[in-house]
């Protein structure tokens, strides 16, 4: 069943980060600080929604590269129940799909509790002060519709970001399978 991403207020400071990359690295949040904006993508691989759009978010990065966005993807699903969702897996999708930012490992889910995160894809979009500046959708195309995956409304909120301009409401919430939760969390 498709998860829309809830209303986080505008101005919302990152939460705090230091996670693992799929070769056991740590990345934290204050290592994108020199960067004027920051992406902070919830995925996952076995979701629909977002093999959807994934070769697209690869060529998005590509676009900006060395424009002041700094990007990163994290994935917060329960490996133990969907196995797709591991770090083997997670190396593929990002190789299939020509990723070459950060691919963080959640493995607690509290990074995605603390962002409110609650489906995959789920795009966070902070600005210089790491102020919130975006949360929605990186456009209208879903697996069942026929709207072309372009990526316009993240692209759009990620040029007014970097211009110092803010991105006028509303957001078009982001739609995609729900956060696997750990069953005792």
């Amino acid at each position: 069943m498709a998860v829309s991403s809830g209303p986080t207020p505008l101005g919302t400071p990152a939460p705090d980060f230091t996670l693992p990359d799929l070769d056991g690295t740590p990345v934290a949040l204050a290592d994108f600080a020199n960067e004027p904006a920051l992406l902070v993508a919830f995925v996952c691989n076995h979701c629909p929604y977002v093999r959807h759009v994934e070769q697209r978010l690869g060529s998005f990065h590509d676009a900006f590269e060395g424009t002041g966005l700094a990007m990163v993807a994290i994935c917060s699903n329960d490996v133990a129940a969907y196995p797709d969702d591991d770090v083997p897996r997670l190396r593929e999708q990002a190789e299939r799909a020509g990723w070459r930012f950060p691919y963080l490992v959640d493995a607690t889910q509290d990074v995605a509790r603390a962002y409110g995160a609650v489906c995959t894809p789920d795009f966070f979009l902070f600005d210089a002060d790491r102020r919130l500046a975006y949360r929605g959708a990186f456009d209208a195309a879903t697996p069942g519709n026929a709207e072309r995956v372009d990526g316009h409304l993240l692209r759009d909120a990620v040029s007014k970001v970097l211009a110092g301009r803010a991105v006028p409401l509303p957001h078009r919430p982001a739609l995609g399978c729900g956060i696997k939760w750990l069953e005792d969390a």
